[in-house]
């Protein structure tokens, strides 16, 4: 395998984890951060905005997820994956905690 396939899968496990929080603010009804608010990953975006982004972090995460032709009996190419989910969600963790709530 190409070093470059491991660096989409975890590129695709960051987009991947990047989209639920979008995806499940949006079909609730929920304003969340995105880079389109207004300051930038500060201030709200619409439902709308929120889904529509997480949609696009779902392909861009599958498109990257086929670049980098992991199957999923393979332990080292699911524990890449995983790691890219870990790496975002606890960075994006950390980003947001002081976030004010609307």
């Amino acid at each position: 395998m190409e070093w470059y396939q491991y660096v989409a899968g975890f590129l695709a496990g960051t987009f991947f984890a990047n989209a639920v929080p979008h995806f499940v603010h949006g079909i609730s009804g929920n304003k969340f951060p995105t880079p389109f608010a207004k300051p930038p990953g500060k201030g709200l975006s619409t439902s709308t905005t929120n889904v529509l982004w997480a949609l696009l972090n779902i392909i861009v995460a599958c498109s990257l997820f086929r670049i980098s032709k992991f199957h999923h009996d393979k332990p080292l190419e699911m524990i890449i994956l995983f790691a890219g989910a870990v790496v975002i969600s606890v960075f994006l963790s950390i980003r947001f905690q002081g976030k004010h709530k609307e």
